[in-house]
């Protein structure tokens, strides 16, 4: 493993400076294959030898949409926030074509995901506790992107049954959920539809009963702990009221 691996796992999901004339996000679709500005992609800080996962537009499943290829791989496809955005729901759709049926949530070594689709915030350092306040400090000086200081990834799971909430091995400053599980019906289009706020008032409880600031948003799938493989697809991915 990485030294990098081993930050806070919002530094890997860091957006670049919200842009001021930004508003909502750009919908994932296009005339070529690259996903479209200010849609970027990020892998691990410093790396230059790990591969990136493989973001791309495609016709799949009767649907334009985002396809999400991780081989031994790490990278999020981020979308930065202007400041002032909503805190409002997130909805979108996905599916399966291959689970990584080696991830395991509770492990660093198993600690990948076949998609998620996650929130970052900017919450005030005084609210984090110490250890991680540290460890975010520290990764902040190892980059010039902003490290979201608390991050919600909405996730695909092989095995964690929906509705398990559950934090990163590496920080408890990321919070997965599960919205899926397994691989029955995994092919299917799935709606989902999330409040963002209530969501993160849940998820950080113990740290603050204050909202802070939504500073982007996030599509990912990694298999460089497992060295395993997968593929899926995003789509219709909308910030609302």
């Amino acid at each position: 493993m990485t030294p990098s691996r081993a930050w806070p796992a919002a530094l890997c999901l860091a957006a670049l400076l919200p842009s001021a004339n930004a508003a909502g996000l750009q919908p994932l679709t296009g005339d070529g294959p690259a996903p479209p500005a200010p849609w970027h992609v990020l892998g691990l800080p410093g790396n230059t030898t790990k591969p990136l996962t493989q973001f791309s537009l495609e016709s799949a499943h009767g649907k334009q949409a985002l396809r999400i290829e991780a081989d031994k791989s790490y990278a999020n496809l981020v979308h930065d926030l202007p400041a002032g955005t909503a805190v409002g729901t997130l909805s979108w759709q996905w599916q399966i074509d291959q689970l990584n049926e080696a991830a395991d949530l509770h492990r660093k070594s198993g600690d990948d995901t076949t998609v998620k689709v996650c929130a970052m915030f900017d919450m005030p350092l005084d609210k984090v506790p110490f250890v991680e306040r540290n460890v975010l400090r520290f990764a902040r000086s190892k980059t010039t992107d902003p490290v979201p200081s608390a991050t919600i990834c909405y996730v695909w799971d092989d095995r964690l049954p929906v509705g398990t909430w559950i934090d990163s091995p590496f920080t408890h400053q990321l919070h997965y959920l599960v919205l899926q599980s397994g691989a029955q019906g995994a092919t299917d289009w799935h709606a989902e539809k999330r409040d963002l706020a209530a969501d993160f008032l849940k998820a950080f409880a113990d740290e603050t009963t204050e909202l802070p600031p939504l500073i982007g948003i996030a599509i990912g799938a990694d298999a460089d702990n497992t060295q395993g493989h997968s593929v899926a697809h995003v789509a219709e991915i909308v910030l609302g009221p």
